[in-house]
């Protein structure tokens, strides 16, 4: 990808932000997260235990219509 192309960042509903790596990531405190990996999943839930990054802890539990959550169903 050249510095002229644009970076693809997708929004998965209910889930995390996709953007396209190498990314660094720059934390409000001045940290600094780094993946050199082609596609990145960075955490919107803010559940995950290696947030900023997603560890899929968005699917373990669902959000209802009233703003409560419950614990997701898993099919059999």
């Amino acid at each position: 990808m050249s510095d002229d192309e644009p970076r693809v960042v997708r929004i998965v509903s209910g889930g995390p932000m996709m953007v396209q790596g190498p990314v660094r990531i720059e934390m409000p405190d001045g940290s600094v997260v780094e993946s050199d990996r082609f596609m990145v999943a960075i955490c919107m839930c803010k559940r995950s235990k290696t947030y900023p990054l997603c560890d899929t802890s968005h699917r373990r539990r669902r959000r209802t219509g009233d703003g409560e959550s419950s614990a997701a169903q898993r099919p059999a």
